[in-house]
């Protein structure tokens, strides 16, 4: 009994070491498009971690697998997708990688043309397909790691996906097409997704879905965003939350009061109005007109003191003649807003909108789109050098020798402003300090701590 008991006991170590010594097979996730592809990375790397693999995210290291998760929104990002899935495939052909796997939206929506076009990739999956990749690498899929995540981002702050898909029918997009029908996360899930994230230390929690207003009214008969809001501000070692892509038309009310009440909720409203000319919207099927968009900017305003507005504009739609892109600049001009986004329009198909002629040339399009990005630079610049002399609490997110990169509560990572702080304080990523804006431009603010 004694030998047999030495005996197993020296099996069991001898196959420990074994598996310590095995190495585990590196997987490059490469993510393309907007920010809820990147939570879908990485709840696919939460799983992943927990199998033979080791796991890094848009990294130029070399690796065994890579996985593209792809963007097929709009013809640029598609143009993307493709040439970073033709670039993975010369490495792939060269011996430096092993396998090649496609997934997202662009595999989604092409789901029989890619494998047809590029049949070099190892494997084809669309939206939603975690399961199949998994056990196409071999991994268990495990229900208790819904959840887990390994964070792309900073690990001070991160994206929660509040819901999937988008009922709405804008004429012009293809999310729809891709992604399917809303569907909101139950409360409980996302409350839990925030504990677990706080308690890896994340201090900013930025929500995101295709539209933040719409959520709760598939699962809770009602829409339940402000009561949403209610229970993450409730998360300890959660200080901001900012709300991304929020529909004009059916805005809730109830969200602004919770904005203006609660100082967790950022005072920044993302939400996108696309055009302010009523042909163009009712064309583009927006469900709210001029007047509808006008009212809504003016409620802001005023029940939110010190709101900071990020919206975006597409130019270019057809039936957009000279004098309707004229009334657009117009209204950039007389709403100031804090952030402004100008997107080109692209003719997709199987949208709404494919059926209508695409008739402005590509070249008058760019140059609408920056006529309105010149303006809206003119008031940035405008409104930054308005900061001079202010005192406000900035998040630290990263450090360059002695200067740092900062944000305000109005500012969200990559898109919008930065800080820049120049100390020989010893400053940490994730901490929050208080600063003195000493100077600004179009898209930049300068710091000093106090």
């Amino acid at each position: 009994m004694l030998c047999k008991i030495k005996k197993n006991s020296v099996i069991f170590v001898s196959n420990f070491f074994q598996s310590m010594l095995v190495k585990k097979k590196k997987v490059n996730i490469i993510t393309l498009g907007c920010s809820k592809n990147l939570v879908d990375s990485e709840m696919l790397s939460g799983q992943l971690k927990y199998g033979p693999y080791e796991v890094i995210h848009d990294s130029d290291e070399n690796a065994d697998i890579v996985i593209i998760n792809t963007c097929g929104f709009i013809h640029d990002a598609k143009e993307q997708s493709v040439q970073t899935i033709l670039e993975q495939v010369q490495l792939r052909e060269e011996g430096k990688i092993e396998k090649l796997i496609v997934t997202g939206c662009l595999s989604e929506r092409y789901k029989k043309e890619l494998p047809a076009e590029i049949p070099e990739v190892d494997a084809y999956f669309g939206n939603h397909h975690l399961k199949d990749i998994l056990n196409y690498l071999k991994v268990d899929f495990k229900k208790e790691l819904i959840g887990e995540r390994l964070l792309a981002t900073p690990p001070h702050y991160a994206y929660l996906k509040i819901s999937e898909g988008c009922d709405r029918k804008c004429a012009f997009c293809a999310i729809p097409l891709i992604r399917g029908a809303h569907k909101s996360v139950p409360m409980e899930q996302l409350v839990a997704q925030a504990e677990k994230l706080a308690s890896q230390g994340v201090k900013e929690l930025m929500l995101i879905a295709q539209d933040l207003t719409f959520y709760g009214l598939d699962i809770y008969g009602k829409r339940q965003l402000a009561q949403l809001l209610k229970k993450l501000s409730r998360v300890d070692g959660i200080q901001w939350i900012r709300l991304h892509y929020m529909y004009p038309a059916g805005f809730p009310d109830d969200v602004l009061d919770i904005m203006r009440d609660e100082p967790k909720v950022c005072n920044y409203v993302d939400i996108p109005l696309q055009h302010i000319d009523d042909e163009i919207l009712r064309s583009m099927n927006r469900g709210a007109g001029e007047k509808q968009t006008r009212k809504l900017i003016r409620k802001i305003k005023e029940r939110i003191p010190g709101v900071h507005i990020r919206t975006t504009f597409i130019v270019g739609y057809p039936g957009e003649t000279e004098e309707k892109f004229e009334k657009l600049t117009d209204f950039v001009k007389e709403m100031e807003f804090d952030r402004v986004g100008v997107f080109t329009y692209s003719h997709e198909e199987d949208t709404p909108a494919y059926k209508l002629t695409d008739h402005i040339p590509e070249q008058i399009k760019e140059e609408r789109k920056n006529r309105l990005l010149d303006l809206q630079t003119e008031i940035s610049k405008r409104k930054n050098q308005a900061k001079i002399g202010k005192t406000m609490p900035v998040i630290i997110d990263a450090r360059y020798g002695n200067e740092y990169l900062a944000r305000t509560e109005f500012d969200s990572p990559e898109v919008d402003n930065e800080v820049h702080i120049i100390t020989d304080r010893i400053l940490t990523p994730g901490k929050f300090a208080e600063v003195k804006i000493i100077d600004a431009d179009a898209f930049d603010l300068w710091g000093e701590l106090i």
